[in-house]
This record gives C-alpha cells, structure tokens and sequence, in this order.
C-alpha cells in the first residue's frame, strides 16, 4: 500500500519515509527522521532530531519523541540521536529525548517495546527488548532496562540504574538502585527485593532446573543476607561447578551492582564523555 499523509501533517521534504506509511493529521516530522516501513503516526505526534525508527512501529497521539534532551551540560543543536527498532508501541504522551553528548550520545529502544500512556524515557537510556514502562513511568537519563523487565505505573527509576532481564518493579516505586535479573521489588521508598519474577520466568521459557537455583539464590542473597561469596560457594558445592546460564547472568549483575556506586553499577559511565566512549567502541569493535 502506498504511504499516506494527511494534508494537516507537516512531513519535511528531506525526511526519509520507507513504504506504506501512515501519517495523521496534526504531526510533524523533522528533517532529520527517517521512518521505516509500515509506521503510523495516529495524530498529534512530533517526531524531531535526529531520529531513526525501525518498521511496524505505532505512535499514539501527543507523544514527542527525539526532543532535546533534559540535561543543561547539552548544547543546543548538537547532533545526538534517537535509534528505535521494529514493532514498538507508544501510547498516549510518550516522550523520548535524544542523548545528551555523554556515552555514546545516543537514546535506543529496541523492538518489541510497550510505553504506556505518559512514560518518559530520558537521554542516553536504552531499552532492550519485550520490555514494558506502564503507566506514567519515569526513567533518568541513562536508565538501562534489559529484555522483558516490566516497570509498573507511577515508578520512578534514578538515573544510570539498571533493570535486569525479567526483574519487575511493583507500582508506585522509588528505584534508586539496580534491581537484579529474574527479581521482583516493591517498596514505595526504598524497594526491596521480596521474590522471583516466577510468572515471568516461565513464560520465557526458563527451564523448572533454572527456576528453583534462582529462588534458592534470591532466597539465600535476600532473605538470609548470605555474602556473594558464600553463595557462589555454595552453588559450586551443590551443582558441581554446573552452573545454569541464568544463575551466571544474576550473579554477575550482583556482583556489578556491588562494585559500583550507591547501588548502581552503571554510575562509572557518569564521567564518560561523549568522545572517550566514542574511541572506546571503536577500540573493542
């Protein structure tokens, strides 16, 4: 099908649209954007900076994505970017800034993501993949959500923490700290960790082996207050030096969290500037 564009749209001439296209009235898109194949823009949608955005993706009215960052260190008009994948569904007054001109400068958003009625996601985030911001969620600049973490409504995540692969954060949370791969946390202050995201895990696939050593280990690091190094003792003991992958990825991003600062471990890209972290990618390319 051919792409369609409302005559009370405003698309510039040098804005890259891929094959059928929809775009409604009352939006506008910059001439930095390129579109790929099969988006639709409902109504009412700004997308400026320059922006790049994979297939099949669908914006809702009034979300802005690709806006100048939030951040006074950022120059006006430096060019940083906004990288989405495929499939991607903003709702209702999603925002999207574009980097600031720190790590690599760049906001991405994988494929396959849901952004709920009025969630933001600041500079330099990165969303993976499958992941969900539910209602009114709000994400610090350089916030990164790993694949198939579910932030509940009203939570507010700090700047440069990170969300594990299948961790869910209840609603109404304060998130000043990392919260670890497969766990769940609540709490409106402070959230602790209570359990496994168990519902999560077996919907992905997680074999039932994986799931009872993760609930051991969240039970022994959580509950019991055991040290990293006991636990990972133990489990060498009782699996025989077999560790199951998802063990590994939680043990790792624990052992992350606590080498880094205030709960964070992603807090060292805090003073990486725009051009170091450039160099850095090249050298381990």
């Amino acid at each position: 099908m051919p792409t369609t564009i409302s005559p009370l749209a405003h698309v510039d001439q040098n804005a890259q649209l891929g094959e059928d296209v929809t775009i409604g009235p009352f939006c506008y898109v910059g001439p930095n954007v390129t579109l790929g194949d099969r988006c639709i823009l409902d109504s009412h949608v700004t997308i400026t900076g320059h922006t790049t955005i994979g297939n099949e993706n669908r914006f809702w009215p009034n979300s802005v994505i690709g806006a100048e960052p939030q951040d006074y260190s950022y120059a006006d008009g430096a060019p940083t970017e906004v990288v989405i994948g495929d499939s991607n569904h903003f709702r209702e007054g999603v925002t999207v800034n574009r980097g600031a001109e720190k790590e690599d400068g760049i906001t991405r958003i994988g494929n396959s993501n849901l952004l709920m009625a009025n969630a933001h996601v600041a500079h330099n985030c990165h969303l993976y993949n499958n992941t969900m911001l539910v209602n009114g969620v709000l994400l610090g600049g350089h916030v990164h959500v790993h694949d198939r973490a579910i932030i509940s409504g009203n939570s507010v995540v700090h700047h440069f923490a990170t969300i594990g692969s299948l961790a869910f954060v209840s609603g109404g949370c304060r998130v000043p700290t990392d919260i670890p791969p497969y766990m769940m946390s609540a709490g409106s202050d402070n959230p602790q960790i209570r359990t496994v995201n168990l519902i999560g895990m077996k919907r992905s696939g997680i074999p039932d082996t994986s799931i009872k050593v993760i609930r051991k280990a969240q039970r022994l690091l959580y509950r019991e207050h055991k040290s990293l190094a006991f636990v990972k003792d133990h489990f060498q003991q009782e699996l025989e030096g077999i560790f199951p992958i998802e063990l590994v990825i939680l043990l790792d991003a624990i052992e992350k969290q606590r080498a880094g600062r205030m709960g964070r471990a992603r807090e060292a890209a805090r003073t990486t500037p725009l051009v170091e972290s450039k160099e850095n990618q090249k050298k381990s390319a």
